[in-house]
């Protein structure tokens, strides 16, 4: 059982990934990280496991058991399993008498609308809340990266996701101008589940196109490369076979649909104002997200864009260490709030 802190309101924020459901208390740190994953009993409609659990029976369950995602390329696609994951989250985690009351800061992709955003607003509001912010996941990256937001100097941040990659220039405290784009982990994942098709006519999974992308997934050639062995189904005859891949296959897989990547931060660079690209030229790129761990994926980028690129800080972590940061800030915008004394025109 987690303690309960002072009078204070419980500050709580959440990263409410495509691929990673994120949660932080106020003096208890990150108290959740699993994947966004629910998984439910269709006839009696009851969800039987979330996170972790949830992930194991992905391609493995059966026809009374429904996995699904709440949120797949950045998108809310079933509102009432958002609900029902933060409900068995923190119900789990026995945190329910935290949420009375608190104030919570949600951090969600770029893409989504405003109607998912008081969707979003009202479930935190049910779970307990007093008051709900919501706020941009590149934004909170590039605060949980090592990136001084608050200065008047621009900056360039690439958050890659499971879902989406938001491409920004953040300066004083705020995004200038930013765009996204649907290419992330997952869509890389289905770019190596086609190739493996298409190239060795086997049919595999997407926890197995991840292992790959994780265990050889690269950009340039690193030290000890190796080939890995993958498993699935033949296409042809339906059987189990055994395939061996190269690194150097899955780096000309990948580079493909980052490339694109490439192209959206090249338009974000067009968009940029003068001041702001000369200091993005000194400052350079800061890459986050899960997506900042393919290998080489730094030198690739200032290689092909001519600019310095480095990898954020616990680039897995950057959104919701950016709300940690973030919360000084939360108090501030309520005191504000509190001392605003509305004028009125006679």
């Amino acid at each position: 059982m987690l303690k309960t802190t002072s009078n204070k309101p419980n500050f709580i924020s959440m990263d409410l990934g495509t691929a990673n459901t994120l949660v932080y208390i106020s003096g208890q740190g990150v108290v959740y990280n699993e994947p966004s994953i629910v998984a439910y009993k269709i006839k009696e409609n009851r969800i039987i496991a979330v996170g972790k659990e949830a992930y194991k029976m992905i391609g493995k369950g059966n026809k009374n058991i429904r996995v699904i995602k709440p949120m797949v390329d950045g998108v809310i696609t079933d509102i009432r399993a958002t609900e029902a994951q933060l409900k068995w989250i923190f119900t789990r985690l026995r945190i329910n008498k935290l949420l009375k009351n608190s104030v919570m800061l949600l951090a969600c992709p770029s893409v989504i609308t405003e109607l998912e955003k008081s969707a979003l607003k009202k479930i935190a509001i049910n779970l307990g809340a007093n008051q709900v912010f919501i706020e941009e996941e590149v934004k909170m990256a590039a605060l949980g990266g090592g990136v001084n937001i608050y200065a008047p100097t621009g900056n360039l941040i690439i958050d890659t996701g499971g879902g989406t990659t938001d491409v920004a220039v953040l300066a004083s405290g705020d995004i200038v101008l930013s765009k996204s784009l649907k290419v992330a982990g997952n869509y890389l994942n289905e770019e190596c589940q086609k190739f493996i098709r298409s190239q060795y006519g086997l049919e595999i999974g997407a926890k197995t196109s991840e292992s790959i992308k994780i265990n050889i997934g690269s950009l340039s050639r690193y030290a000890d490369e190796r080939r890995m062995k993958v498993y699935g189904r033949d296409v042809v005859s339906g059987l189990p076979r055994e395939i061996e891949i190269t690194p150097e296959e899955i780096r000309e897989v990948l580079k493909v649909p980052v490339s694109r990547i490439i192209d959206l931060t090249v338009q974000v660079l067009e968009d940029t104002p003068p001041e702001l690209a000369g200091d993005i030229f000194r400052n350079g790129i800061t890459i986050c997200g899960g997506g900042a761990l393919i290998r080489g994926i730094d030198k690739y980028f200032a290689d092909t864009l001519q600019l310095p690129a480095k990898i954020g800080e616990q680039p897995l972590l950057s959104v919701i260490n950016g709300t940690k940061k973030y919360e000084s800030e939360i108090w501030h915008i309520i005191k504000l709030m509190k001392h605003t004394i509305p004028t009125f025109l006679s």
